[in-house]
This record gives C-alpha cells, structure tokens and sequence, in this order.
C-alpha cells in the first residue's frame, strides 16, 4: 500500500444546515418506468418513511422493498401496517419496482418525540396568534406535528405527543403529553431517548421487596455438587457489578481440557409466576449506558445474591467441558453447583499478567491462580484457532469509552481496547453456549437457542457491489451463490491488509440480517456454528435465564418437556423484541454523548477517516470513534460529483473515497438530534 502524506490545502465548508436523511441504496431509489408495465399485483407489508416524503414497504417474497411515490402513500406514516398495490418492472436491465398505498391496515406510531417550537407569522409575513408545532426527531416523519395543546411546555422543549391520525389525511396533528425540559440539554435528551426506546428504569416496590426477601435465603450445598475447593474465578471490567460467571480449568489424566464455566444460578431465585418473572419477561435484558446500568433484575440480586463476589459461597449452574487438543468439545454435562470464587479477576491486570508474567504489579494479588491462567491462556489461542478455521466473522468494530466530569458530561472520548484477556472469556462463554446447545438438542429439550440467518440476497449484492469497487476481491459474492462465513472472514482479511477494516466491517454489518432468538434451533451463521443458545448471563439476560429455567426443570429435575414448549417460545419471541429496544437505547445514548463533547470543540481541527461516500455528502469518523457528515454541496472548491461506480467524490483532482485519511472542522452539534456537521479542511494525497 502505498505511503501517503498531507497534501495541505485552505479548503472550507460553508455554513449550510446537513442534510437530515440518506437517500436509499441503488435498488431502492426513486425509479422512472420503463414500459412495458407487467399487471399490478397486491401485497402488505410496514411503510417506512423518510424526511422527503416517499417511502418504502417490505412485502414477503419480493426481493426488494417496493418505492412509495411522495404523492402516492395514502396519508401513511412511517410503521403502519399499509395494503399497497405495485408493478414490476425493468430499467437499464435491472428490476424495480414501484407503488402506492391502498389502504392503512394498522396505525403504527400512537406518540412522537421531538422539539416544541411555535410560528406567529402566516405565509405573508403578518404577525398572527401564536401556532404551535413539533419537530419530529426521528427522520422518518416528513412532516411536523401540529400541536392543539401544549400543556404548559415551553418553546425549545424536547416534548412526547400524542398524534391523531385521520384515514387518507397525511397531515399530523396532536397534544403534548409530557415535556422532558430544554431540548439542548443533556437530560431532557437522556430522558426522551429512554421514553421513546421504551426502557423500564424504576422497579415496583412489589419486584424490590421480593429480590430482598429472596436474597436473604440461606445457602446449602444439600443437593448440589460442591466446588468450593477448585480454582474458580471471575475476569471483568474494573466497574462491573453484576459478575455472573465464572471460570476454571484443569488438564484430566488424558491430557484433554476440563473447561469449567460456571454460572450464576439466577433461575433458583426467579420462579414462574412470581413478579420478578413478569418484569424479567417485560424488560428482557440489562441496558449498560454511559453512565449507568439500568438492570434486568434489582440490584438485591443483580448486584448481591447472584453475583458470583470473590470469597463468598454462590449458587451456580455450571457447564463441564471435555475438550482436546485441536480444540474440540467432547462432551458437556450441567450440574447444580455452590462455588466460591477465590479472585475478582480485572481485564486491565490479567492483560499485564498475559504480557509480563510474574513481573507484573498484580503477580501477588493472581499467584494462586497464575498457574491456571496459562493454562487457559493456552485454550484460549486454541479456541480462537478453531474459530478462524471455521470462518467465524471477527468485524472491525471500536468501541468507544465515554470518561465523564463530575457534572456527568463527557470529558474525553477513547477507543476501547480489548486485550487476550477479553477475548479469552469471550472464547470460553462461546464454548459454553456451543456445548450447551449441542447437548440440549441432542436430547431434544426444550431452548432459547441464538441463531443468525445468512445475509438477504440483494442486501448481499449490495455489499458485493461496494466491496468490488474498493478493489476487493468479491469472487465468492457472486449472484446466485451461497456465501459462507469462512468467505466474508477472507475477504474482511484482505480488506485489514488494504487499510479498509473498518469502513468494510460497517458496511458488512449493515448488509447482515439480525441475530435473534429462537425456540426452533437453526444454525448461526456470523460464527459458523450449527446449534448455538445463550446460557453464560442470566443475570442480565432472559433468554439465558429462561434456558437454565427448562435446564434445571426438565434435564436436571422430572418436570415433562412439553410443559415448557411454550414458555421457549413466548421467551424467544420477548427476548429478540427487548434486545433491539436496548441496542437501539445504547447507540443513541452514546452518539447523545459524543454531539456534546464535539459541541464543546466547535472550530477544532481533527485526522479523520472517510468512513462511508454517499449521494448526499461524505461522513468522516475520527479517531476516537465519533462520526460526523461533510454535506456535499459544502466540499469547497466548486462542484462535487459522486461516482456510483467508485463509491468516491471528485472535484477536479481532488477525490474522497471510503478509508482516506482527512483532517476535518467540527461545525455544528446538533445535540437534539445527535447529529454532527464537519467541514473538510485538507485531503491526502498518494505519493508519486
């Protein structure tokens, strides 16, 4: 790769508000027919909508979403559930299609969340009473919410509203149902991404009350298998509270591996029925934040009971593994356990041990386990050996590490690190959850299995196309074939040695179809793995806690499988739905934190990376993770054109394309949005 240096130009963006929405990729833009027109078909599907007022409905069996016409949706907003007749046809040798909406079948959104502001002027400039409206957050409303009543929330609020819908009418109209305080200020913002994601943060007294009542039970080993004498201990971040698993290892007689993961045994305290299973079953997960944890279950148990604490007796649900030297589990057996972990193991000291062994400033506080230490350090590199020979996919995907003051604002953003001593407890819970999956399928019981399904064909294509055009190689991509993870993992490769990794890594993710849950076992496709169910963290989970409920109910108690048949799926069904509430919740939350940390460096120049070309403008991410968008129409030096075929922008001899490196100005935070404006300062050129 060639070496490239600054090329220093005074180049400035102008001063023009950024575009608020993308336009869609090629299959999905606005198409001109092409006659002939084949017959209209029907179909239904969920209308998305987008800021300029077409939009899009993703009906079963066709391959792509079929376009909405601005003037041809029906007066739908974005997530009713709309009858749409369309046509087929093609263009440039391509197949498109196109649409309108017949009829609204179900009304979507019943509340919008967005910024109170009023007009007191009419289309002629004369002054008028005051008329109130809202300024939708989500990009896919494109218009503003007439307000009727603003109970008593002041202009510039961040505001929840209740809309009313009329059939066939697209105008919006409604009250204001509660104002969360200034829509420039950090919690206002907080709160209202908490609302509108439909997080749960307070716990009734009736679900405080019975996590204390339980946490006070007294411990017995009667009818568990006692561990409290093995090695066992928990690695961890530095601020974790809720350390529900555990680890151990030994060599047996054979020299095999005896892999132990222990788990926190959640499920002997959360019983069917009871108010802490209903609130379980409601919030499905813990959310992490920035600043906090809003968790599945009260801190009594989260933090207290369940938590596998250094020097103190735990109930467990442990899973012994048998596993050889090229890396293979041989068996896996589930046993009710009480352990006792001798170590608070920290990821920050255990990568110091990994690097300078009894050197290390933490060597006295890990002697008793150091020994095992290498040892797993070993199964570890096995492990992960095993996983790149079955191709799975390791995307390039930094996080980042929020520091804030004490007034709660972000100080400093970093990019997260991760060392072997993370990647070995992700290594070993995999190997858990594998070996758990294998074994309950094979007696046919009763899971919450993790599957993952391969990439939708034409969002594929879609990747390939992108991929071809940065100079990779797509072979494996080719239509009509069925790629396979080991592929992909190959061509993110060779994207690593182009200097690409991330740009690709984002860009595959985004072409990946969502991993979820499933009471049917079908293969996870981004690890490689046939049989696949989360059972390491059924203290911040549900789908873990309810597979160890059928575990100690059906394989170790007498109950019937059938009783459970149910449950798996209601539990299934509740776990896929919570968890894309919270992931929404937490990029948001994190992309709030970074608008206002870059809102306080206004004017301040910073190396970027180009991290996507679009249509529409050019978004640059900075070294510390936080991304922004030069608008095309403010790239200096005259007139910008984008090449679909390069994915790049050129003007003259400048040009921008995914992975160049740039040095970008922050221009606007706009902190009720979370949305970040750059302008570009210099481009870098290739070395002759």
């Amino acid at each position: 790769m060639k070496h490239k240096k600054k090329k220093q130009s005074n180049l400035r963006g102008g001063a023009r508000h950024a575009h608020r929405t993308a336009p869609r990729p090629t299959a999905r833009r606005a198409p001109t027919p092409s006659y002939p027109r084949q017959p209209a078909r029907q179909g239904e599907g969920l209308f998305e909508g987008t800021k300029n007022g077409y939009g899009f409905v993703e009906v079963a069996g066709v391959d792509q979403d079929i376009f909405i016409p601005a003037g041809k949706t029906g007066g739908a907003a974005h997530g009713d559930r709309v009858a749409i007749r369309y046509r087929v046809y093609l263009k440039n040798g391509e197949e498109r299609t196109e649409g309108e909406v017949v009829s609204i079948l179900e009304l979507g959104r019943v509340t919008v969340i967005g910024t109170l502001y009023e007009e007191r002027f009419d289309g002629r400039g004369r002054r008028r009473a005051p008329l109130y409206f809202v300024s939708p957050d989500d990009s896919h409303f494109s218009q503003d919410v007439a307000v009727t009543d603003t109970a008593g929330a002041a202009v510039g609020d961040k505001v929840e509203v209740a809309i009313k819908r009329r059939p066939g009418v697209s105008l919006l109209s409604g009250h204001v149902l509660r104002s969360f305080g200034p829509a420039t200020s950090r919690t206002a913002n907080y709160e209202a991404i908490l609302a509108e994601c439909d997080i749960t943060v307070p716990f009734t007294e009736e679900e405080l009350q019975e996590a204390e009542e339980l946490s006070r039970l007294p411990l017995s080993p009667d009818g568990r298998e006692d561990l409290r004498d093995r090695i066992i201990f928990t690695i961890d971040g530095a601020d974790a509270k809720d350390l529900d698993d555990a680890i151990s290892l030994r060599l047996l007689p054979n020299q095999n591996y005896e892999l132990g993961v222990h788990i926190a045994n959640v499920s002997h305290y959360v019983r069917p029925r009871s108010a802490l299973d209903r609130a379980v079953m409601q919030r499905g997960t813990s959310v992490y934040f920035t600043d906090k944890v809003v968790p599945m279950l009260p801190p009594a148990l989260s933090n207290g009971a369940c938590s596998l604490n250094a020097g103190e007796d735990k109930y467990a649900l442990s899973a012994i593994m048998e596993i050889n030297r090229a890396g293979a589990i041989l068996k896996t057996r589930l046993s009710r356990t009480i352990i006792r972990s001798c170590v608070r193991g920290v990821y920050s000291e255990v990568n110091d041990l990994f690097e300078k062994g009894e050197a290390s400033a933490f060597a006295p506080k890990y002697a008793r386990v150091l020994p095992t230490l290498r040892l797993m350090h070993e199964l570890y590199l096995v492990l992960a050996e095993v996983g790149r020979r079955r191709g799975a996919m390791e995307l390039e995907q930094t996080e980042a590490q929020i520091l804030l003051g004490e007034d709660g604002m972000p100080t400093e953003i970093l990019p997260r690190t991760r060392g072997d001593g993370e990647k070995l407890i992700e290594q070993f819970m995999l190997a858990a959850n594998e070996g758990v999956a294998n074994l309950l399928y094979g007696k046919e019981l009763p899971c919450v299995y993790r599957i993952h399904e391969p990439p939708p064909a034409e969002k594929l294509q879609d990747f390939a196309h992108y991929a071809h055009n940065l100079g990779l190689n797509t072979t494996a991509l080719g239509a009509g074939k069925e790629v396979t993870a080991k592929e992909l993992s190959q061509l993110l490769d060779e994207a690593r040695e182009k200097g690409l990794a991330q740009a690709v890594s984002l860009s595959m993710l985004r072409a990946m179809s969502k991993a979820s849950y499933s009471a049917v076992c079908r293969p996870h496709f981004g690890l490689g793995i046939e049989r696949y169910a989360h059972f390491t963290s059924p203290i911040r989970r549900l789908s873990d806690l309810a597979t160890h409920r059928m575990i100690e109910a059906v394989l170790l108690g007498e109950e019937p499988k059938n009783k459970y048949t149910g449950y798996a799926h209601r539990a299934a069904e509740a776990a896929s739905e919570t968890e894309l509430k919270a992931l929404a919740a937490e990029r948001r939350i994190d992309a709030l934190y970074k608008t206002l940390y870059l809102e306080k460096h206004l004017g301040e120049v910073y190396p970027a990376t180009v991290s996507s070309v679009t249509r529409f403008g050019v978004f640059a991410m900075l070294d510390n993770t936080c991304e922004g968008l030069i608008p095309l129409l403010e790239l200096p030096g005259g007139i910008w054109i984008f090449d679909e075929g390069t994915l790049s922008v050129r003007q003259g001899r400048d040009r921008l394309t995914v992975g160049d490196r740039i040095e970008v100005r922050v221009e606007e935070a706009d902190i009720a949005r979370g949305k970040v404006r750059f302008s570009l300062v210099s481009i870098a050129a290739d070395e002759a």
